[in-house]
């Protein structure tokens, strides 16, 4: 079987090998358990891999070049418009030789992959949906156009949609699915917590505006007012790290901060271990990753109710869910604060429930769709 990806994630080589952020590859390499031939059809980047990247476990993958598109100004429209006939021609090549297409979405080229594969009804698709796929969600256009184009059966056939969340009054090709960091062979028992003082806040993702990692701080720095030392790592990086690191010099928040940029996956497990929450206030996600890891190891999130996350917390059970509202945020979390008894609880229910969604058994409905 020849499996061609259309994808907006940047690649990089080196070694003669490709390499992608680690969790969209550790993942991908499960459905390339599965094929004969991988035909790759990407932005690519020059330079070399960073720390959060990894390389596939395929030796021989069929890369496709691709300009990186970009629409949030006028100049990038119209550079993008320059570009665009060169991308869809690449596209529809890929496609063309392919006897099964994977759609990699949201994202400019999942966009843009959703449009052609129009052309090919008789071929088999997936397309993975890793943003928000709730319908009343507020989202960009462009993700919305997509939406529209993957659950409309009569452009889109012989594809399964496979989105975060079981939404209502779906079409019959949109299938409610899930991803995973861990294997059966990563459950280790959980570190047993005593939530003395000072409590150790985590933060792991890009630190932008979306993720709201500001906010992150004006908690625990209320937390700390309100006579709960405590500390908050971050673990990534983004443009707004420099702003977030003139907080150190805030009397309320000396010796609480710490940046550690990006890590290696198994340094980002260990913060895991080592933390009693995760804090992540963002504005938007499909299955937030970090929120299922963080669980495993029985590290409490505290997170926005936003797409299916009410459900990973099992509304509350297993987490706490956060408003981004200071004083209604600080009146949930200190109650929660107080009870060691219900900490440990609740640690033990969100293991036990990220445990359930196991690499092993991912790599098992994989071998389903294709």
């Amino acid at each position: 079987m020849r499996f061609a990806v259309i994808t907006q994630i940047e690649h990089y080589k080196a070694d003669r090998k490709y390499y992608s952020y680690t969790p969209y590859v550790k993942e991908m390499n499960l459905w390339f358990n599965h094929v004969d031939e991988v035909c790759i059809v990407a932005p690519f980047n020059p330079g070399i891999p960073t720390e959060i990247d990894s390389d596939y476990n395929l030796n021989e993958i069929e890369f496709k070049k691709v300009s990186a598109i970009n629409l949030t100004s006028f100049f990038q429209v119209v550079r993008a418009l320059m570009k665009l006939p060169g991308i869809l021609i690449t596209i529809y090549n890929a496609m063309s030789k392919a006897d099964n297409i994977h759609l990699r979405c949201p994202g400019n080229m999942g966009l843009l992959g959703a449009f052609v594969q129009i052309l090919f009804p008789r071929k088999r698709k997936t397309a993975k949906y890793a943003g928000n796929w709730d319908p009343k969600a507020t989202q960009p256009w462009s993700y919305r156009l997509q939406k529209w184009i993957l659950s409309n059966t009569t452009l889109t056939k012989n594809m399964q949609v496979l989105v975060y969340g079981d939404w209502p009054h779906q079409t019959e090709n949109i299938r409610p699915f899930f991803t995973a960091s861990y294997s059966e062979a990563d459950k280790y028992d959980i570190p047993l917590r005593k939530y003395d003082l000072p409590l150790r806040f985590l933060f792991v993702g890009s630190l932008v505006s979306g993720k709201q990692p500001q906010y992150a701080i004006d908690l625990i720095e209320e937390l700390i007012l309100k006579g709960f030392p405590s500390e908050l790592h971050f673990y990534g990086d983004g443009v707004l790290k420099k702003s977030l690191e003139e907080n150190i010099n805030n009397e309320n928040l000396k010796g609480s901060l710490y940046f550690h940029g990006n890590q290696k996956p198994e340094d980002v497990q260990e913060a895991y271990q080592k933390s009693h929450f995760l804090i992540l206030p963002s504005k938007s996600e499909g299955w937030p990753k970090v929120v299922a890891e963080a669980m495993w190891w029985g590290t409490i999130p505290i997170v926005t109710p936003i797409s299916c996350v009410p459900y990973m917390l099992g509304e509350s059970k297993r987490g706490v869910l956060i408003s981004n509202d200071l004083k209604s945020d600080l009146d949930k979390l200190i109650p929660v604060l107080k009870n060691k008894d219900a900490l440990k609880s609740m640690a033990m229910e969100a293991s036990k429930w990220s445990r359930t969604y196991t690499l092993d058994r991912f790599n098992n409905e994989i071998e389903k769709l294709l």
